[in-house]
């Protein structure tokens, strides 16, 4: 295996693995509307992501760094033919963290009503917009013969890519519910259960749409397998979620997105980028990469650092591992 394509299949694990985790905690901020009946119930799942969500964010940190070290032409040209989507997911993680710190830290019902707005618009944008990006990256986007992108961004709006922020926002969201089944107890538990049946549901009829039109589109054998996997890692989160087994429903709930993502890079190698102007003004890995140099100095730095990173990081979920519901939630002070 050449350097440059080992960089595209670590670049694409971070990304996995960036959506595995970040999703359900969009997915939990998505819940705080409609799911969650008050402010008790909001707070206990915000609770649920509390301890974890920064956290998750490094793997996008981390995600874009890779490419813009390993695959600078990738990286120069996606971001700025995705400037405006990348800079809404932008400001609504900044938001939304603040959102996370700020809300408690004032008891009025104006302040805290505002936060809980930015929590759920700020995760329902972002989960929405990563499924319509990487639909374009997989599908392929204006670039010139200069190898920059030569479109607007209503380029970038086209039924397939809606189709593809449709799909992972209810995916996410799922995975949400899943994570909520997991960590709470009592009613909430029972009744996240009941909404993630739904919600794996509408997510097995996206998954068909949306991966069996990438499949037909771009697809060979090995993304043909990840498809399977993902729709079959669908359907057993369900039957683990009708029995009650939340931790086999999570997992199964994040293999299932791990394989649609797979499905996308699978699909799009030995590209990096599409042109759907001209194939020949592609952006591809091998001409894309950095120098040989360049990058077995990062895999040097790779190798080590990177199981360490996900050893810590599960370390941090055993540790708050734990269920928790309203009765743990302190009553509001009264004055």
């Amino acid at each position: 295996m050449h350097l440059h394509d080992f960089w595209f299949l670590l670049i694409a694990v971070l990304w996995t693995g960036y959506f595995f985790l970040e999703g359900f905690d969009f997915g939990i901020g998505v819940l705080t509307k409609g799911f969650a009946k008050d402010r008790t119930e909001r707070r206990v799942l915000i609770n649920t992501i509390g301890p974890v969500w920064d956290g998750n964010e490094v793997w996008l940190i981390t995600a874009a760094g890779a490419t813009f070290a390993a695959f600078p032409d990738w990286y120069a040209t996606l971001f700025s033919g995705f400037y405006l989507p990348f800079l809404a997911v932008l400001v609504c993680l900044i938001v939304r963290g603040v959102a996370f710190e700020y809300r408690h830290k004032r008891t009025g019902e104006r302040w805290q009503r505002n936060w809980e707005h930015a929590i759920f618009w700020c995760s329902l944008l972002p989960a929405f917009l990563w499924g319509l990006v990487f639909a374009d990256i997989v599908r392929g986007v204006p670039i010139g013969s200069d190898k920059n992108f030569s479109g607007t961004v209503l380029d970038l709006i086209t039924p397939y890519s809606l189709l593809g922020g449709l799909f992972t926002l209810v995916l996410f969201t799922f995975h949400g519910a899943v994570f909520a089944a997991l960590k709470t107890e009592g009613e909430i538990r029972h009744r996240a259960r009941s909404y993630a049946t739904v919600l794996g549901m509408t997510s097995g009829v996206l998954a068909l749409a949306f991966l069996g039109w990438t499949q037909a589109e771009s697809g060979n054998g090995r993304s043909l397998a990840a498809l399977v996997v993902s729709v079959a890692a669908l359907v057993l989160a369900l039957v683990m979620n009708h029995a009650g087994r939340e931790g086999w429903a999570f997992a199964c709930s994040g293999v299932a997105i791990a394989a649609a993502f797979a499905l996308v890079f699978l699909a799009l190698f030995p590209d990096v980028l599409p042109s759907s102007v001209n194939p020949a003004w592609s952006l591809t890995v091998a001409e894309s990469a950095s120098s040989p140099y360049t990058l077995k100095i990062m895999t040097w730095l790779a190798v080590p650092l990177t199981p360490l990173i996900i050893g810590y990081q599960a370390w941090t979920y055993w540790v708050f591992r734990k269920r928790i519901g309203t009765r743990h939630i302190p009553a509001p002070a009264t004055h």
